[in-house]
């Protein structure tokens, strides 16, 4: 399982050859092992497109191996296919007018990676799924119950999102990202309820997450910007909720950890 990656694709290629999957030169190592990669592929980091393709890779060697590598859709893959898609076309965005150019350059945006962009990687995002149910963990990006908007089953709810994608409708698209931008549903009082709700229409044991950063969770870093100093310590995913949730985003971005964690955890 591997939590947010943000164009870190030093930082993940480390990762997964410290674990076993890779080998030296970057190959797929794990045989017939599983891996998951809970999306937010791009944007903040200096190589969103360069991680993007060396999963498409890695998902192609596994399959070969017979294991395999799959993904699951992120706000930010949201974001860049928008950005691609719309630029400036104007969208409601409930508080005024807004764009997906002007979103993804706030949320941190590389040019680079818009010059990189091709229509094989914007097919590869957009057939991503939203959930996943695997071996009792209920797999979604976003610490939301938002998903419960688009079905109530967990091929309702990928139906339904690639289906909004496919039309290609700017409004629609808008407000999938808003949605799954959403967090901490499960961090306060009531937060297991949460978890709870969505497990009963999906399934699964337990929910794990990637989105927001262990740190935040924690309440150690105050501010996105960076502008708390203190250094996040991440060791690892972080268990909450009663329990029932599981947070796989290291803040790689906030000087943190990319997280590459075997499940179930050994607790």
């Amino acid at each position: 399982m591997v939590g947010d990656v943000h164009g870190y694709l030093d930082e993940l290629l480390a990762a997964l050859a410290e674990q076993g999957l890779i080998d030296a030169q970057g190959a797929w190592a794990a045989g017939n092992a599983r891996l998951w990669f809970l999306g937010d592929f791009t944007d903040r980091g200096p190589d969103g497109i360069g991680v993007i393709d060396l999963v498409m890779r890695l998902s192609a060697e596994a399959a070969a191996a017979g294991g395999y590598c799959k993904a699951l859709m992120g706000n930010h893959e949201l974001l860049l296919i928008g950005a691609k898609r719309f630029g400036d076309t104007p969208v409601n965005s409930g508080a005024g007018t807004a764009t997906f150019q002007a979103a993804w350059l706030l949320n941190g945006g590389q040019k680079s990676d818009m010059d990189r962009l091709q229509d094989v990687h914007l097919q590869w995002m957009s057939r991503l799924d939203a959930v996943v149910e695997e071996d009792g963990h209920l797999l979604m990006h976003s610490d939301t119950t938002a998903y419960l908007d688009y079905g109530s089953t967990i091929e309702d709810v990928n139906d339904t999102v690639h289906a909004i994608l496919t039309r290609n409708d700017a409004d629609e698209c808008w407000d999938v990202f808003r949605k799954l931008t959403k967090r901490f549903a499960f961090r306060d009082e009531g937060g297991a309820g949460a978890v709870r709700e969505l497990m009963a229409a999906y399934g699964g044991e337990r929910v794990v997450h990637g989105h927001s950063p262990i740190p935040y969770l924690l309440g150690e870093v105050g501010s996105e910007n960076g502008e708390d100093s203190a250094r996040p310590v991440v060791v690892g995913p972080h268990v909450y909720a009663d329990g029932l949730a599981i947070a796989m985003d290291g803040g790689v971005t906030m000087a943190g950890k990319l997280l590459v964690v075997q499940l179930p955890l050994r607790e």
